[in-house]
Parts: structure tokens; C-alpha cells; sequence
């Protein structure tokens, strides 16, 4: 049976290297120099023995002059050749350098475009909202962890959506839903942070309102979710309800 001849070659795979063969050519050549000049340092040498044992002659003092401009010129091409390289190897690093910055700005602007786009659907959602969701409404919370591991920022976010021409008040009361020795709790937020004194917390605005703050958990207590109950008085009567999973509001 033939064996196919395109079948029976053999392919070698090399890894692409952007200035491994001008640096390759920069090391060579460095390389020949030195050995020029090992080579050159030799025969001046070979040829100051003869200068001594021999008295002097004219034509041997020509030859070790040629010989020493000759040293020189191979030195001064060396020193160019090492400093080839080092720039060489300087340009690389630079290069490196700059691609790591341009990353990171590319990184720095995605994130600003990522946040200014939410703040853009965020004001949209509010200015221009659909059928069904009209009214007070409970956005976001959130919740980002401090420096002590039971301890966390919070910020609720309340809206009105739809009809802004006038102010909407009433209160709001966040409770936190966990587990504590195997037993399910409700924790209202005011037992939990100093910032929060009643158990409904006030609110009046026309677009949307912020509620910030610190809470601190218990001591073998773990949070499952986090339940927030908005009621609006007055004229604009209404109630907004929304539950979040502790590990979704949760920034790290």
C-alpha cells in the first residue's frame, strides 16, 4: 500500500514572536564582535612578542598599529551592537507598558459606559415608563460590604413613575429575612442600623429618593433576603412591594 505523500509530511508549529528575530540578529552579532575581538587581541598580542624578540623591525610596528585601529574599530562596534540591544530590549518593555495602559483605559471607559447607560435607563424608566409600571415604585437596593465583616452600606432606592407634576410621601420599612440557629428570623432595618430611628422610614419626592445607611448583623445570624414595603399616603394612595436575595444585592 503507497502512503500518501502530502499524508507523510511532517508540520512543525513555531510560536510567533514580534522582535525575536531582530534581537536574534542584535545577540549574533554581538556575538561575532567579541569573538573578533578575542581574535584580534590574540594576534596583537602574538605580535608584540615578535616586536620584542625581534628588535623592533619597521614592518612589524606597521602591522601592530594596523592591528590596534583595527581593536578599535571592533570595540566601538561592539559598544554599538550591546547598545542595540539594550534599546532593543528597553522598546519591548515600553511597548508592554503602553499595551497595559491602553487595557486599562479601555477598561476604565467600558465600566463609565456601562454605568452611564444604567443611569440613562434609570432616568428613561422614570421620564417615559410602561402601562404597567406607573407610580411609586421600589428600584434598587444594594449593598456593599465594610471593613468588619458583619457590617454593610446600604442604599434603597424609591421612584415615581410616570406622573412627576407633583410630590409623593409616605414610609418606607425594610426588614431582613434570615436564618439564626436554624430558625427563620425578621429583622426590621431599624434594629440593625444606627441610622434608621422608626420603623417606617419617610419619603417625599417627585422623581426618586435615596435611603442610605450602616447596618451591622447579629452574631450567627444569616441573611437570606432583604423585603421592602413602601406605602404612599395622601392623593396618591399606593403601595409598592419587592423582595431582593441577600447574594444578588450583595457589590463585592
Amino acid at each position: 500500500m503507497k502512503q500518501d505523500p502530502k499524508s507523510a509530511q511532517e508540520y512543525v508549529v513555531t510560536r510567533h514572536r514580534p522582535g525575536q528575530k531582530l534581537r536574534r540578529a542584535v545577540v549574533i552579532l554581538v556575538v561575532a564582535v567579541v569573538a573578533g575581538v578575542a581574535g584580534y587581541g590574540a594576534g596583537l598580542a602574538r605580535a608584540g612578542h615578535d616586536l620584542v624578540g625581534g628588535g623592533g623591525t619597521g614592518a612589524s610596528g606597521t602591522g601592530a598599529n594596523k592591528q590596534l585601529q583595527e581593536l578599535q574599530g571592533l570595540k566601538e562596534k561592539y559598544a554599538e551592537a550591546k547598545q542595540q540591544l539594550v534599546n532593543l530590549e528597553r522598546g519591548q518593555l515600553m511597548d508592554r507598558q503602553a499595551l497595559d495602559q491602553a487595557r486599562t483605559t479601555i477598561v476604565d471607559l467600558e465600566t463609565r459606559v456601562a454605568s452611564l447607560q444604567s443611569d440613562l435607563t434609570f432616568y428613561q424608566n422614570i421620564m417615559a415608563p410602561s402601562e404597567i409600571s406607573k407610580g411609586l415604585q421600589v428600584d434598587n437596593f444594594s449593598l456593599v460590604p465594610d471593613r468588619r465583616s458583619s457590617t454593610y452600606r446600604f442604599k434603597l432606592v424609591l421612584t415615581q413613575v410616570g406622573n412627576n407634576k407633583s410630590y409623593i410621601k409616605g414610609l418606607v420599612a425594610v426588614n431582613v429575612i434570615g436564618m439564626n440557629d436554624g430558625t427563620k428570623e425578621v429583622i426590621a432595618l431599624r434594629d440593625l442600623s444606627d441610622d434608621i430611628e422608626d420603623l417606617g422610614v419617610k419619603f417625599r419626592f417627585r422623581y426618586f429618593q435615596d435611603v442610605e445607611g450602616a447596618l451591622t448583623l447579629p452574631e450567627g445570624f444569616e441573611p437570606l433576603e432583604i423585603q421592602v414595603l413602601a406605602q404612599a399616603e395622601g392623593r396618591k394612595s399606593s403601595q409598592a412591594e419587592r423582595t431582593f436575595d441577600w447574594d444578588d444585592v450583595l457589590e463585592n
